[in-house]
């Protein structure tokens, strides 16, 4: 697969396993090569703590070619939030409808069915407080629970305010 902006590329991380959490101990996600060693992430991340799409990322090669990802080199500003999606048992429908209403804010998302989980990419343009309002929202009405996978310093200053 390859696109202008250079050839995209899967970037391992290594995740820590707490009380069964994360269900795995990789998380990959699709990345385009940058050329230098750094790769720009291209996915929202299910799993990986600190990360959010568009980061670039140091990667350091094994000696079977898989591309494991080091530290982050030029973060994108962009915020990643999880959800797990309680309605209607977290239905594609329900998880649908989460999307939807995160996009008319401006917001990226993507569902899968096992975990019954939406994973949003939050891009610093995005109204921060319209977001966080819906989000809270959400988990005072048991839609859904939260976790804050990647959060930046706007998040943190819209959510005081």
């Amino acid at each position: 697969m390859t696109n202008p902006e250079g050839p995209y590329v899967k970037v391992h991380f290594r995740l820590e396993i707490e009380d069964a959490w994360p269900p795995a101990s990789v998380e990959s996600l699709w990345a385009v090569d940058q050329g230098d060693g750094t790769a720009r992430l291209d996915n929202i991340p299910w799993f990986v703590r600190g990360i959010a799409c568009g980061d670039v990322v140091a990667t350091e090669p094994d000696e079977e070619g898989v591309r494991w990802a080091g530290e982050v080199v030029r973060r994108s500003e962009n915020c990643t939030i999880r959800l797990i999606v309680l309605r209607d048992g977290g239905s594609e429908a329900a998880r649908q409808s989460v999307i939807n209403a995160f996009h008319e804010l401006g917001v990226c998302g993507e569902g899968i069915e096992r975990f019954r989980m939406v994973a949003l990419d939050v891009p610093p343009t995005a109204d921060l407080t319209k977001v966080q309002r819906l989000l809270k929202h959400g988990v005072a009405k048991e839609w859904w629970d939260m976790e804050e996978g990647c959060i930046t310093t706007q998040w943190r200053a819209a959510s005081a305010g």
